[in-house]
This record gives C-alpha cells, structure tokens and sequence, in this order.
C-alpha cells in the first residue's frame, strides 16, 4: 500500500516515512502543499496524511480541491491546530480523520490502517496478481498457489511495489528511494540483498520465476 505525507516539518516528515516504512507501507513525501496536491492528482495512494500550515497552498485547500475532482483517497489531518472548531472544520472540507500534534505514532498508525479497512470495505476489495501470486492489501496477506508466505515488512513493501508496477523495469534508485527514502549510493548492495530475500520466499520453490533480473536497469516483476 502507497501512502502520501504532506508535511512542511522536515523531521516530522522523515519521523512519518521511516515508521511507516517499517511497518511496510511504500511512502511519498512532500513538503510543500502544491506538490503535496499534484503526486495525489496522478499517483494512486490508499490514503495520506496531511498538515494545515503548508507552503503552497494550505493542507484544508488541498484536501478540498482534491475532493472537487472526485479524488476519495481517506486523508488524515495532522494538525497543531487543537480546538473543537478547528477539527470540525477540517471534517468539514473533506477529512476524513484528525489528529493534534504532538502524537503517538502507534496511534496514527491504527488510525490510518482504519481508515484504509472502511476506504476498502465501502469498495471492491482489490487482491493484487501476478500469475499465481496474490497479494491482499487489506489482509496484508501474501499467497502464491495455494501456500501462504509470510514478509517482513521491507520484504512486503517491496513486493507489493513490484506488483503495482508488474511489467516495468524498476531501476535499483527508484527502489532505494520507494522503500528506504535515501539517495542512491552506488556501492551498496541493499537493494541485491533485499531482492533475493524476496526471491528465495515466493521464486526458490517454484517452476515459474516471476522476479527478473535486468542487466544494467534493475528489477521487475512478471510471469512469463
């Protein structure tokens, strides 16, 4: 699962990634509300947590114009921002939760993830596929035939970034950047080790190999 944070705080920002990160959702920072509001216009997140007081355009102006264009993702207000007519009016104009800084992350966390059970509930649920790997957001459940695998979560994020892109060469940079949130050092091998660690888990025991190495591009998930 893809999650957006827009947040102009830039260790808040990087606090958000990494946990989230770790409990194995892919990730995408913004720190400014203009290009917070144009990565949620064109990239499909599950849902994205949101300040107020953003460069740009304000996280409330966001919020709103992202429901004039009929985007539903479920958006979790961050806020310092504490009154009872503060939180109303952030319900108001399309929230759909909100939280006062400062905060627990292990709350945030169970908030979003209800957030992400009703978003998917109220629609069809959507079980990712790959000839015959399954993945299931909602369950965060791993399948390939009839054997259930179970991932770590940089394992998980990994796999489920690769089955969003099925079909597309993932360069080792687009990878660092998606799970880890560094730039790319080219003496490091994490992103091999990570790869192979999911290749023994859902390729090892099986006829058909699904994740392809391309020589001198990087990585991609297919059934051939």
């Amino acid at each position: 699962m893809r999650l957006l944070v827009v947040e102009d705080d830039k260790k808040i920002a990087s606090f958000l990634a990494k946990g989230l990160q770790e409990a194995g959702f892919v990730v995408d920072v913004s720190n400014d509300g203009l290009d917070g509001l144009s990565l949620a216009l064109t990239e499909p997140y599950g849902a994205a947590v949101v300040d107020i007081m953003l460069p740009g355009i304000d996280g409330l102006t966001l919020i709103e114009k992202l429901r004039s264009r009929h985007i539903d993702i479920p958006v979790l207000i961050l806020s310092a921002r504490q009154s009872v007519d503060d939180r109303i009016e952030g319900l108001q104009r399309g929230g759909d939760d909100y939280m006062v800084k400062p905060f627990s992350f292990n709350e945030l966390l169970a908030r979003i993830q209800a957030l992400l059970r009703r978003g998917q509930q109220a629609s069809e649920p959507r079980t990712l596929q790959v000839g015959d790997l399954q993945l299931d957001p909602l369950k965060r459940e791993v399948r390939r035939g009839e054997d259930k695998i179970e991932l770590p979560a940089k394992e998980y994020a990994l796999l489920e970034l690769m089955m969003h892109s099925s079909g597309r060469v993932l360069s080792k940079t687009s990878i660092l950047e998606r799970i880890y949130d560094y730039s790319f050092d080219p003496q490091t091998n994490v992103v091999d080790v990570l790869v192979c660690r999911l290749r023994n888990k859902i390729d090892k025991k099986f006829k058909t190999k699904l994740i392809h190495t391309v020589r001198g591009m990087g990585y991609v998930l297919r059934a051939e």
